[in-house]
């Protein structure tokens, strides 16, 4: 880097970025700390991060033991997959036909999709909770999946990116033959990955984390998600072990930071391109 570039307000800009990334970070390092600590050194009186007595083997033994966490691994990939999969191929052809399309309606549509954004999922539960009820569909993946598989900001999102793509490019597929759905999968699709992986993003991490929607609609442990199941393990197994609730967490929360580090480069382009046109 060449020394002349490293103006005082550029140490400024660093120095405001570092101290934010280390306000973010202090809970996951404070998480990480108290893994790997025995009962005795988390309520000790002196604050320190760095464990007295390691005790990772033991907090992540009872952490894999206690609670059948591949089982809650393997619903929370379940529920956020087919979650995302259905929002996906539900918003993308919305969001084109709102984008490309000209039809009376689409004016209407998009009010009715700027409403959506301001309706939370508190407003819908009870009735969703009765009808589910009265299906009997509660405690299974349709009724983790089904309220969600519709997601107004998926649309919004993809919407904006749409708009930027130019209808040159459209006009040429149609005067090859292709039909609106042609469009869409060969097209339209290939050229938003970057909108795609990063709703990904936004997706799974909602929906990983939620609590309480399952919270509501599962009682049997078979169909536990992530979150639930920490609730499980804390309030029958754990009790006040923190140094394997830590680990259970630790595990539970890995493969989101990894996902979001392998798909960082692709989420910021699909951020910066759906600002592209407003």
């Amino acid at each position: 880097m060449n020394a002349s570039a490293f103006t005082p307000g550029r140490a400024l800009r660093l120095s405001i970025l570092i101290f934010g990334a280390a306000i973010f970070l202090a809970p996951y390092v404070f998480m990480i700390s108290t893994a790997g600590k025995a009962q005795s050194d988390i309520f000790s009186s002196s604050l320190s991060l760095i464990p007295q007595h390691w005790s990772y083997v033991q907090n992540f033994a009872k952490a894999l033991t206690r609670v059948s966490m591949t089982r809650l691994l393997f619903n929370g990939v379940a529920v956020c997959a087919l979650i995302f999969v259905f929002q996906v191929m539900i918003a993308i052809p919305c969001a084109y036909a709102m984008a490309k399309l000209r039809f009376r309606a689409a004016r209407l549509m998009m009010v009715l999709v700027m409403l959506g954004l301001l309706v939370p999922i508190h407003a819908t539960a009870l009735p969703l909770y009765v009808a589910f009820d009265r299906m009997a569909v509660l405690n299974s993946y349709f009724a983790l999946v089904a309220p969600f598989t519709i997601s107004v900001f998926g649309i919004f999102l993809f919407l904006q990116f749409f708009r930027a793509i130019p209808d040159d490019l459209i006009h040429a597929a149609r005067l090859d033959g292709m039909s609106e759905l042609g469009i869409i999968g060969r097209v339209i699709v290939p050229n938003a990955w970057p909108a795609i992986t990063a709703f990904a993003i936004f997706s799974v991490v909602a929906h990983w984390n939620d609590l309480y929607w399952p919270l509501i609609v599962v009682s049997n442990q078979t169909y536990a998600t992530p979150p639930l199941g920490l609730l499980y393990f804390r309030a029958a197994e754990a009790g006040d072990d923190y140094g394997a609730l830590m680990a259970a967490t630790l595990i539970i929360t890995t493969p989101l930071v990894a996902a979001f580090l392998l798909a960082q480069k692709r989420f910021v382009e699909g951020i910066t391109m759906t600002g592209l046109k407003g």
